[in-house]
């Protein structure tokens, strides 16, 4: 299998997860991945020891999800961006890359001389990506943001899954939620940068905001609501089905398990359903009768439903509508995703072995290419590959020892 992104260079200078996930997708396509650290305390998620109430990893290990997730595939090299002995290391390494990518605010990026123009300076044709929480224009250019506050707050995903007279706002489902999204959306912006740069020559500044894509995100919502010229009505949903459709929206079994039911043409699949359901009366019921009586009798239907499912728990159900046409899906928990069948037969659950050398398991990016799985490397150790980077730059051992003891390196 051919990897696409094979013989890129990338230098990651970013931390968190938003602008390391891209990186790590690229690594993922085959890109090689030189990810600079800071020289003394490392890129600062390795100090997140929770992430939304839930520890980052187990007693004993040294393998991170939090830090493995965005970072496998890439080498690590600890440098003092801030120290004048680094700076000939970091040219070194711009010179021989095809994308610079960063989360930096443009004031840091500026201060440490990473900036667009400085790097520009050093490798003219290198494709240089820029991740934001609120983008590069405006007055909130040098603003921070993560993934629950520009994604999630400000680009309405948190409205958006708030009901109307709420006491509290859901929080995001799991940590940097928005941020791996938003990886893959960088990453995508990458490839088509390169593409023009061998295509066409001209090389390019790619900008992601993490606002951005958390408005592409609500996209249907928020052109809406530029249609109707304010936010939408509010759409006050039954507590089962939908207004006008029984077999769009979720059921709960007598286990306390949901079923969510997606059919959108109900009058199509109606018939099918009721004998799942172990009600074939239902189907020539004069109220459901056909695709305008089942709308018009939507409550009617759902309330039935909603009866007959909280007969029986999820294994039933299961079995039951195993073999249907109409659209359902189980609502899974993260361990539960994590054992998913089809997942799982497409190859996108990994195996990877960690620093230790124990086998352990990862999520795949979502693309795969040649109907191959993608083949994972773990993440690096904290400045890891420092002297073997510096030895392929072309310095001696005896400049290698001299940057660490200025404390340019680690």
């Amino acid at each position: 299998m051919h990897l696409p992104m094979t013989g890129v260079r990338v230098l990651e200078l970013a931390q968190y997860t938003f602008v390391p996930a891209a990186a790590a997708v690229l690594a993922d396509w085959g890109a090689e991945v030189i990810k600079v650290e800071h020289a003394e305390n490392g890129d600062a998620q390795r100090g997140l020891v929770s992430v939304m109430g839930l520890d980052g990893g187990v007693t004993g290990s040294t393998f991170y999800p939090v830090m493995e997730g965005p970072n496998r595939g890439k080498r690590s090299i600890g440098l003092a961006l801030d120290r004048p002995e680094a700076r000939p290391v970091l040219e070194k390494l711009v010179r021989r890359s095809d994308v610079f990518i960063t989360n930096f605010l443009p004031r840091v990026q500026t201060k440490l001389g990473i900036d667009l123009d400085s790097i520009r300076a050093i490798n003219p044709d290198i494709v240089y990506v820029r991740g934001s929480g609120f983008g590069q224009r405006g007055l909130e250019r040098d603003k921070g943001g993560y993934d629950s506050t520009a994604f999630w707050a400000r680009g309405g995903t948190g409205d958006g899954v708030t009901e109307a007279g709420a006491d509290r706002m859901p929080h995001m489902p799991t940590g940097a939620y928005g941020d791996n999204v938003g990886g893959v959306t960088i990453a995508g912006g990458v490839a088509a940068a390169l593409y023009a740069r061998a295509t066409t020559g001209q090389t390019s500044v790619v900008d992601v905001s993490l606002l951005a894509v958390g408005a592409w995100a609500m996209q249907f919502a928020v052109n809406l609501s530029m249609l109707v010229g304010g936010p939408p009505p509010a759409s006050s949903q039954p507590r089962h089905g939908a207004a006008r459709n029984p077999l769009s929206g979720t059921y709960r079994t007598n286990d306390e398990r949901w079923l969510m039911l997606t059919m959108l043409q109900p009058g199509k699949y109606w018939p099918e359903f009721c004998h799942a359901l172990g009600r074939p009366e239902l189907a020539s019921d004069p109220r459901f009768a056909d695709a305008a009586s089942i709308m018009a009798n939507a409550p009617e239907a759902a309330a039935i439903v909603a009866e007959v499912i909280g007969e029986h728990d999820l294994d039933h159900w299961r079995s039951a509508l195993a073999d249907i046409q109409g659209q359902w899906a189980t609502v899974q928990d993260p361990w539960e995703v994590s054992q998913d069948t089809s997942l799982r037969a497409n190859g996108y659950i990994a195996a990877v072995t960690d620093a230790d050398g124990k086998a352990r398991e990862l999520v795949t990016n979502p693309v795969q290419f040649d109907e191959s799985p993608t083949q994972l490397r773990r993440a690096p150790q904290f400045a890891e590959h420092t002297d073997d980077i510096i030895r392929e730059l072309g310095m001696s051992d005896e400049r290698l020892i001299e940057l660490k003891i200025a404390g340019a390196i680690t």
